[in-house]
């Protein structure tokens, strides 16, 4: 009995997923619960597992394909026949994502550029607008009307082409091509003209392109184009979770104005502190003692001194969260993601390592769940660990601000009018000056200097 494989809902929120990659060909022996193919959402990247044994009889959607939750993308033949069909004929593959792994050519004229790469399947023209009846429930994700509102558009006007009606975000970043009129062409980038030597090159920009159901955003280069290729060079198509993280990075920039604030923290009290604990903590608890649990918990006690940090913006109401989630950015060889500790200023320092280590863990071998990545109140990255002496991160949406890491090292500084060698570490607050100011940020960022400086709880 042949078993429809259907592209699953990773979250209530989430209603279309992306399949980044199949790790099974048809003809292929699949056992039940066995990774079946790798799927890529606006919340998080995960394996999805074969829902049956059997043969992997039929692919129904490629790569790089998105498409509403429930669409069947496959199809096991539970039998366990050798006869499996032969995959889809896919259409040619855009020239850039086809390029040698290190071409060679002469840097090609403006008008032969590479084309950027777009999905396989072309995009749904949008309906023509439709006022929806006064009173009508308009059904959309939160991410959906958070793009409308910076885009200025009224959700009743632009028509649903998901189940139900649903809003998509296919529809309304069709309706965002379009220049925000719903049903209208969308416009046409065309490439720009060599610069002429006299005038100043445009500024950059950046605006969002729909193509096969799938968003990708075009980037303006403040360089003539035909600058750009020249010589030997390679052309890689962003990936889906590249491409997410720059929407999601664009998003911020454009929504919250973004201020920095910076101090300096003596870190030599913790240092001592987990160099003569971490063997036990280790050998007790079967965990490896780091210094971002000492962080989060000195963040807590700055979310909780000033509440105003630990919040969100909705229109012009603030929303002061009673809950402290903190969100831990966490590189990936692919991309970034940032899963959140929940009830931070619950847990004890053993608590939130186990955390911090089981949640870094399944974010590398793609096992977080969409909710896992949601309902942070706050977020914490950290560029030291690479060796960076201090960064300035853009905030995470929705928060209002997050706190970024540098390096600990030994530096000579001044105390008491002596010059001592002490583990010191830059620390930075990025926050939307919408919400917060200058004077609660930097009393912020005393609190959490204050707390680290002055550390008295116990690890073991």
């Amino acid at each position: 009995m042949a078993t429809d494989v259907v592209m699953p809902q990773m979250g209530e929120s989430i209603f279309e997923g992306t399949i980044t990659k199949w790790l099974k060909k048809p003809g292929d022996r699949v056992e039940r619960d066995e990774p079946l193919f790798e799927i890529s959402t606006d919340k998080v990247d995960a394996e999805i597992p074969s829902p049956s044994a059997g043969v992997l009889k039929e692919i129904k959607v490629t790569e790089g394909q998105t498409v509403p939750i429930q669409t069947v993308v496959a199809v096991i033949d539970g039998v366990g026949s050798a006869a499996a069909a032969a995959p889809p004929p896919a259409s040619a593959p855009p020239k850039a994502a086809a390029a040698a792994p290190a071409a060679v050519a002469p840097p090609p004229p403006p008008s032969s550029r590479p084309a950027a790469p777009t999905p396989a399947v072309a995009a749904p023209a949008p309906a023509a607008a439709a006022q929806r009846p006064a009173g009508e429930r308009i059904h959309s994700s939160p991410l959906v009307r958070r793009m409308a509102a910076e885009h200025a558009i009224d959700l009743s006007t632009v028509p649903g082409t998901g189940a139900g009606g649903r809003i998509s975000k296919q529809d309304i970043e069709a309706v965002i091509a379009a220049g925000g009129v719903p049903g209208a062409a969308p416009q046409s980038h065309a490439a720009p003209a060599p610069a002429r030597p006299t005038p100043l090159p445009p500024a950059p920009s950046a605006s969002p392109a729909v193509s096969g159901g799938q968003a990708h955003v075009a980037f303006e280069s403040a360089v003539p184009r035909e600058k750009i290729y020249f010589g030997n060079y390679q052309i890689e198509p962003m990936s889906n979770m590249r491409q997410r993280i720059a929407e999601h990075m664009l998003a911020s920039k454009r929504v919250s104005p973004h201020v920095y604030s910076v101090d300096e923290v003596d870190m030599s009290k913790i240092a001592a502190l987990r160099a003569k604990s971490k063997d036990e903590f280790e050998k007790r608890y079967e965990t490896k003692l780091t210094f971002m649990p000492f962080f989060v918990k000195a963040a807590v006690a700055g979310l909780r001194a000033f509440p105003t940090v630990n919040a969100s913006l909705d229109g012009t109401n603030v929303v002061l969260h009673k809950e402290i989630n903190i969100g831990i950015a966490v590189a990936l060889d692919w991309g970034l993601i940032v899963p959140v500790v929940k009830g931070a200023d619950e847990k004890n320092i053993l608590g939130i390592q186990r955390t911090l280590n089981d949640l870094a863990d399944r974010a590398r071998s793609k096992k977080l769940k969409p909710e896992e990545v949601q309902e942070g109140t706050f977020s914490i990255t950290n560029p030291g660990v690479f060796g960076g002496l201090f960064g300035l991160p853009v905030i995470s949406q929705p928060n209002v601000a997050i706190l970024g890491l540098g390096a600990i090292e030994k530096r000579p500084v001044v105390i008491n009018d002596s010059i001592a060698i002490r583990s010191m570490c830059y620390v930075t607050l990025s926050y939307d000056h919408r919400v917060v100011d200058g004077a609660i940020a930097h009393q912020f960022l005393h609190k959490v200097k204050e707390t680290l400086e002055n550390w008295s709880e116990s690890v073991l």
